[in-house]
């Protein structure tokens, strides 16, 4: 029997794919990933939330990209920032369903799509959130994802209000960008820069971990003060 949508043959060629990624799906979680896509087509023909409209694209720069991080998650809080559509937070909250994920965009109707994606998909798992991240306040998460959202430094400052020292930030990104990580704050290093091969993707396509340096004691501090 195939997952909640889908066809077996399509459900088993993308547990295949996927698996090329060292990700491995159960039949129901690849049957709510196509679901997840057939919902994206949906609302993308009224409310143009995505430039990507083919299906096999949605497959391809939408599911499996957002999930060539799967491996990468630290911690069970996880945050994605400026998730737009739900990508890649929404497909890693169903290939990881024992963490919490919460979804950030300011714009509301990404988040609306978002919302009924997780209420469909019955995806307890997810929080949609519609906000600027500047104005967020709690704790901070173990992993914040990033895909598409600015430049290696600008980036950087957007994500500190939800990043700690403990805190790990994934970055995707194509070409190794070289002159972004020349430009990050002496606050911030590069701790790996993973290199993924996304089935139905030609185009270069890398992640950046970066990691957030605790503040340096002030001048005359003691230890501990």
């Amino acid at each position: 029997m195939a997952g909640e949508s889908g066809s077996e043959a399509e459900c088993a060629g993308l547990r295949a794919q996927a698996a090329r990624l060292s990700v491995t799906l159960t039949p129901r979680q690849a049957g709510q990933l196509l679901r997840l896509l057939a919902e994206l087509e949906q609302w993308n023909r009224a409310y143009n939330l995505t430039a990507i409209e083919s299906r096999a694209q949605g497959w391809t720069h939408h599911v499996l990209d957002s999930l060539a991080a799967s491996g990468e998650l630290r911690g069970a809080r996880i945050a994605d920032l400026g998730t737009g559509a739900g990508f890649p937070g929404l497909p890693l909250a169903i290939a990881h369903p024992h963490c919490a994920f919460t979804l950030i965009d300011a714009t509301a109707k990404k988040i609306r799509f978002v919302t009924h994606a997780a209420r469909t998909l019955r995806l307890g798992n997810v929080t949609a959130v519609q906000a600027r991240v500047e104005a967020l306040t709690g704790a901070p998460f173990d992993t914040v994802l990033a895909r598409a959202v600015a430049a290696l430094p600008e980036l950087v400052a957007l994500a500190e209000p939800l990043c700690s020292a403990a805190t790990r930030l994934i970055a995707y990104k194509g070409q190794y960008p070289t002159q972004e990580i020349a430009a990050l704050p002496s606050t911030w290093r590069v701790s790996a820069v993973r290199t993924v091969h996304v089935p139905g993707i030609t185009a270069e396509r890398c992640l950046v971990i970066l990691e957030r340096l605790a503040a340096p004691a002030a001048p005359g501090a003691l230890p501990g003060a």
